[in-house]
């Protein structure tokens, strides 16, 4: 009996058949190996930042302590190297269809439509807006001055936080010249509200604004005394809610991702309350640091810092010497998370070079024309 063999064009054909399967072998086999160093690489990373951050939040306990004890903080209390940068190879590419991940359901961002909606659902009531722009800088320069902040410390944070020619409905990501855009946050306004921030203040300041607004109301009278009235009982609402949380940053928080602390967000665009809002965001700042012995007055730079890292962290590099400052990494002053989002604070890596940046920041944008119609209502 003959065997049987292979004739040539079959035996190519087969192994045309087969060479897929052995590249995809092949592939395979690169993959967990690349895998493999990237694992090993990026673990080593981990490892190192993970190290780093924790020593940040370690000095950052110990300055606090310090501070409690009325001790001097030195050079020796802060992190004075830059956090570790992953420099090892890319995660590679699966060869192989890997199972789809369930999406997380993104976080939702209410806009101004779903403020004023739960204004209205919330408090049966509606904010009075300004008839034009200039009408709303007026009324927050009239009462900055009165509550004692500059018109360049006004101005000036204005300008950086609004790219100086925002609007007091202006909302973090959303800008008229940018279709399609969406929101980042919640922050709205001169100063960039957060909701949280709208339901700290009204608890906290709530009493000072009550008492601002009655004593707007005693000359009016008719249909004018009668929307201020509203105004002054629904802010009476706001208050007492506010306040039926603890006066805690994390309880506010809470409040403000839900439909009545969106309701006390709304505030912000009240001509009447609006401004006072926005003061108070940056007039806690220029209190508490005296209350700290920082009697010296903040520059504008100085209050942003203090606007955007919180009053304690702000106070932490106000007071740092200019000696310090060129030593002293931004890292210091951030959470790992909020450090490696913030590219401003990461390219500008030491005090001395953020703080410089931001005025340059302000000096360009203050001569934009929003910046100049507010300098001019002061």
């Amino acid at each position: 009996m003959r065997s049987k063999t292979i004739r040539p064009f079959a035996f190519a054909l087969l192994l045309l058949a087969m060479a897929p399967a052995a590249i995809a072998q092949d592939a395979i086999a690169d993959y967990r190996r690349k895998l493999a160093e990237y694992q090993a690489a990026h673990d080593a990373y981990e490892a190192d930042a993970g190290a780093y951050w924790s020593l940040v939040a370690e000095k950052r306990r110990g300055r606090n302590a310090k501070r409690r004890e009325r001790q001097v903080v030195t050079l020796d209390d802060y992190v004075l190297t830059q956090p570790p940068v992953y420099a090892g190879p890319k995660r590679p590419v699966n060869p192989q269809p890997e199972p789809e991940a369930t999406p997380r359901p993104p976080k939702i961002i209410p806009v101004v439509a779903d403020l004023l909606k739960a204004a209205s659902d919330t408090f049966q009531w509606a904010p009075q807006r300004p008839a034009s722009e200039v009408d709303f800088k007026r009324a927050y320069a009239s009462f900055a001055t009165r509550s004692g902040l500059t018109r360049e410390q006004a101005v000036r944070v204005y300008a950086f936080e609004t790219g100086g020619n925002g609007s007091h409905d202006m909302q973090a990501g959303l800008s008229s010249w940018r279709p399609g855009a969406r929101a980042i946050s919640t922050a709205i306004g001169y100063n960039q509200l957060l909701t949280t921030n709208s339901v700290e203040l009204i608890a906290e300041q709530g009493p000072l604004f009550l008492k601002v607004l009655g004593e707007r109301a005693a000359p009016l009278s008719g249909p004018a005394r009668q929307a201020m009235d509203t105004k002054v009982a629904v802010l009476k609402k706001m208050v007492a809610l506010a306040r039926s949380v603890p006066d805690e940053w994390s309880e506010h928080e809470k409040m403000g991702d839900t439909p009545q602390g969106w309701a006390l967000h709304a505030m912000v665009l009240d001509i009447d309350v609006g401004p006072m809002l926005q003061t108070h965001k940056l007039l806690t700042s220029v209190q508490f640091a005296r209350t700290k012995g920082y009697s010296r007055p903040l520059s504008a730079a100085e209050l942003e810092m203090m606007n955007l890292t919180g009053d304690s962290t702000g106070l932490d590099m106000v007071t740092m010497p200019p000696d310090m400052r060129e030593q002293v990494p931004t890292a210091n002053f951030f959470q790992r998370s909020g450090y490696e989002r913030n590219p401003v604070a990461s390219r500008n890596n030491t005090v001395a070079k953020l703080l410089a940046v931001t005025d340059l920041r302000m000096d360009a944008n203050s001569n934009l024309p929003g910046a100049r119609e507010l300098a001019a209502a002061f």
